[in-house]
Formats: structure tokens, sequence, C-alpha cells
């Protein structure tokens, strides 16, 4: 009995390689954008003459046109093919760079950067998909590395590279700085790029209405989590109308997903397993990469008092090992089940975060430095096998639309961890302010002890207003103390939940040696 013969395993080109490289790249810099203006904000604010309030429109209105895109992707890579779809990617992220640094009003910049989100996205999924369309499946544990990598150090890395960028030049330079290589990056694309064929047909099908409830449904749900916590949740007005928004674009957006024979979104892919339960993990990953991405920062500039450039150098020790550890994950991905490389790294996590529970207010570089690292390492482990069991395992013709709802999972758990942590922050540090406030109220010893030891060493410089400032400043010690527990308290909370994960590795499969191979182009 005859056999068809095996298609023939992709093979791995010199012009492969550079138009892959292309790919990363511009995942890199749209991912970079996420963060790279957040250490940044007050100089932004400054040159817009904005509030406090309004300059975060800068952050939430790039999230938002992202999330919306990352999904699209899917279709639009296979109507349009990778290389039309990334490289109008790049140049229309690279014009819409150069607009951001010629704003010169709050409005401009927020339309500006909602346009560079929104086209930016398309390169994140692009690059996923690519990875697991042209390399032979041997190949796929050290590509992924190298995408693992790009997706957890970029976000890891942006504060420190806006803070050094402003601090150097000025804030337009976050923007300008996409310019050379966001054209290099167009035009080997557009050049090089030939892994797939257009299926202009497709576009005859496109969803409409369907595009429109993903829109209201996905936007409406990056704002309430992005605006939530600030607006006091559901005691807001406006919150409870973008929960409704939420709800009603999203039950029409599923409807049509489910009963129209071309979908804009093809959701099919959940119903293998192993993409199901990566897209939990890598939902819950996006929580632990954006999340602490947040804290660490947030808790130098609160109690510890640095600035940008500081900030940057202490957390910048993450990055470093997560580019130490790449090439290490890649082999280990190699050679080992991936289920095993993700629980040890989703132990490490734990650990890392669980190391911070004992945090105080003199903590900086050094006492960082071990949960940093740790947690550097313990990404990249997760990272890496996590995409290969979720997308290695399904076939050439379904990767595209998977790894845009992949990356979407991520961004989500993102969004979700954001404002998860900010309400648990500040509910806790309410609850420590006032367990503290009773240790120290008028009628105990040590409380009143320390305000007279507070009172005789300002005397000299305030003389009768001592008192009044001993009380002040024992105030803010109280708060910057109860901010402190919060803090740890949030810490001991992520370990919990990357703890607990591990509970979940028996429900994915190991891929098998053949799964996910694409045929050459």
């Amino acid at each position: 009995m005859a056999h068809n013969p095996p298609a023939p395993e992709p093979q791995v080109t010199t012009r492969k390689l550079i138009a892959f490289s292309a790919l990363v790249f511009g995942m890199f810099m749209a991912i970079l954008d996420i963060q790279i203006v957040s250490s940044s904000l007050s100089e932004i604010q400054a040159g817009l003459s904005a509030s406090a309030e309004e300059i975060s429109w800068v952050q939430t209105s790039y999230l938002i046109a992202e999330v919306i895109m990352i999904p699209l992707s899917g279709f639009l890579a296979r109507a349009l093919s990778t290389r039309i779809l990334f490289s109008a990617s790049a140049a229309g992220f690279t014009l819409a760079s150069i607009l951001c640094a010629t704003a010169t009003t709050l409005p401009e910049m927020i339309g500006y950067r909602a346009i560079q989100g929104f086209i930016g996205g398309g390169m994140i999924p692009t690059a996923f998909a690519a990875a697991y369309t042209i390399f032979p499946k041997r190949a796929q544990a050290p590509v992924m590395a190298v995408v693992g990598l790009t997706v957890t150090l970029a976000p890891t890395i942006g504060p420190t590279v806006g803070g050094y960028l402003t601090d150097l030049f000025s804030w337009h330079w976050l923007f300008l700085v996409n310019i050379v290589p966001g054209t290099i990056a167009t035009l080997i694309a557009w050049n090089l790029v030939d892994f797939d064929k257009p299926e202009f047909g497709l576009l005859k099908h496109f969803d409409y209405i369907g595009l429109a409830s993903m829109a209201i449904f996905l936007g409406s749900l990056e704002f309430l989590l992005e605006e939530g916590s600030s607006e006091n949740w559901f005691e807001s007005n406006e919150i409870r109308l973008f929960a409704l928004l939420t709800a009603i674009g999203g039950a029409i957006f599923f409807f049509r997903a489910f009963t129209r024979d071309v979908p804009l979104v093809d959701l099919s892919a959940f119903k293998d397993r192993n993409f199901a339960v990566g897209s939990l993990f890598t939902f819950i990953l996006g929580i632990g990469l954006y999340g602490l991405t947040y804290l660490y920062p947030l808790y130098l500039a609160r109690v510890r008092g640095y600035n940008a450039l500081e900030i940057g150098e202490t957390v910048f020790v993450t990055g470093v090992f997560m580019f130490l550890a790449a090439p290490v994950v890649g082999i280990l991905g190699r050679k080992l089940d991936p289920r095993l490389v993700i629980s040890c790294g989703l132990i490490g996590f734990a650990i890392s975060s669980f190391e911070l529970a004992p945090l105080t207010k003199d903590w900086s570089f050094w006492e960082l430095f071990l949960p940093q690292a740790l947690r550097g390492v313990s990404l990249m482990m997760c990272m890496v096998p996590i995409n290969i069991l979720a997308l290695g395992t399904l076939p050439p013709d379904r990767i595209k639309n998977a790894s845009g709802l992949f990356n979407l999972m991520r961004n989500i758990g993102g969004a979700f961890g954001l404002a998860g942590i900010t309400t648990i922050l500040n509910d806790r540090w309410d609850l420590h302010l006032t367990r503290l406030h009773d240790s120290v109220s008028w009628g105990r010893d040590v409380a009143v002890e320390r305000l007279n030891t507070m009172a005789l060493g300002l005397q000299g410089a305030l003389d009768s207003n001592a008192d009044l400032a001993a009380v002040q400043q024992l105030a803010q010690i109280v708060r910057r103390e109860a901010l402190v527990m919060a803090f740890a308290d949030v810490f001991l909370i992520m370990g919990l939940i990357f703890a607990v994960m591990v509970l979940l590795i028996p429900l994915v499969s190991k891929p098998r040696a053949e799964a996910g191979d694409a045929p050459a182009h």
C-alpha cells in the first residue's frame, strides 16, 4: 500500500532569518512603546499643559487601540499576507511616531497615540505566527526563546529606556527613536518577507458589525480596567456605562463569531485543550509581567523617592537576567518536557514574589537584586514553553488567528492584573493605616515617647512649631509604613497566584514531535 511522503520541513535560510529579524524588531518596538512613556509622563504632561488626570490617556489610548487590532490581525494577515500587513503596520507605526513627537496639545497626542497603538498591534501576532510557519519543529524552541525574550524584555526595559532618552534629550525622542529602526524594518519586510500568499477574496466577507462590536467590547473593557480603580469602580456612573457597553459589545461580537461562516476572529482554536490552557497561562503571565513591571517602579518612586533614571537602573536587573536566560531556556525547550520547564518557571516566579514579603522602607538595589534576577529567569522559563505548548500543536492554517488570540490574552491579563493590583494596594493601604493609627493613638506610651523625641530634635529650627511638625512627621511615617505593608501584601498574593498555577500543568499534553510543522512556502 502506497503512502504519501511527508511534507518537507521548512528550511532555515539567511533570507528567512533576516526577514524574521525584521518582524521581531517591529514587535519589540510595538511592545516597548506601551511602557516607554511611563517614566516620562510628567515631562509630557508639562510639555502639553495637561493635568495629572488627563495625561494618563497618553497610555490608555494606545492600549485600547492596540487591544482591538491584535485579534483583528489574524484575519488581515490571511487576507493581505504577512508581507503586506507587516510592512503597512511598520510604516504606519513609524509615521504615527513622528506625529506623536510633533504633538503640541493633549487631544493631538491622544489621537496620534491611538493610531500608533492600533497600527502597531498588527506587528505583534504577525511575528508570533511567523515563528511557527517558517521554521522547522526542531528550531521552534530557540526561535521562541528570541520571541519570548522580546515580549518580556520590551515592557521591562521600557521605563529605563524612556528615562534615559528624556533625561539626555527630551520627551520627543521617546517617539523619534522609532524612525530609523521602523524604516529599516519596513524595507526589509517589503523586500524579503514571502512566507505566504494573500487571500484577497476574504475581504468580501469582512464583518463590519463584528469589528464595531469587538471595538466596543475590548475598548470598553480596557477602559474599565484602566480607570476603574481611580473611579471607585461601580460607584462611578462612567464605569457603569462602560461595563454595560462591554457586556453589549461582547454579546454581539461572540454571537457573530460563532454564527458566521467566515468570522472576523476565529475562536475555534480554543477547542484545542493545549491552546485553551496555554492561553490561561499567558493570561496569568500577563498579570505577573505587567503587574510587577508596574509595582517595582511604584515602590521605588513612592517609598524610596527615586527618580526615573534611578528606577530604571534598579529594575534593569530583571532584563539582564532575561537576556542571560534566553539561550539556556532555548536549549532546555528542545531537550526537556516543556511542562517541566513551565513548572520550574512558575515555582521560581512564586518564590521571587514571596521573597518580597518581608519588604521594608530601606530595601533598595541589593535587597531587590535576587528577587528580580529570579523573576527574570522564571519569566523566560514560563514564556517560551507556554508559547510552544499553546501554539505548537495547532495546524499551520490556524496559527495566524490563534496567535492574535494568544497575544490578546496576555494583554488582557496585564490589564486585569494592573486593575486588581491597584485596587488591592489601595485597600490594603487603608487597612494598614487604620491599624497603625490605633497603634500610635495619643494614649499609648510608645507613641507619646516617639513624638516627644521627634519634637526635641526639631526644636532648634522650629521652636514653637516643633510639636506640630513632629505630629506631621509621625503621620508621614505611618502612611509610608502602611504603604510598604500594602506592597508586601500584594507581592505575597502574586506569589500565591503563581504557586497555584502549577496545579494546572497536568491539564496540558506534551506536543508530539511532528505537531505544528508547516509546509515550506
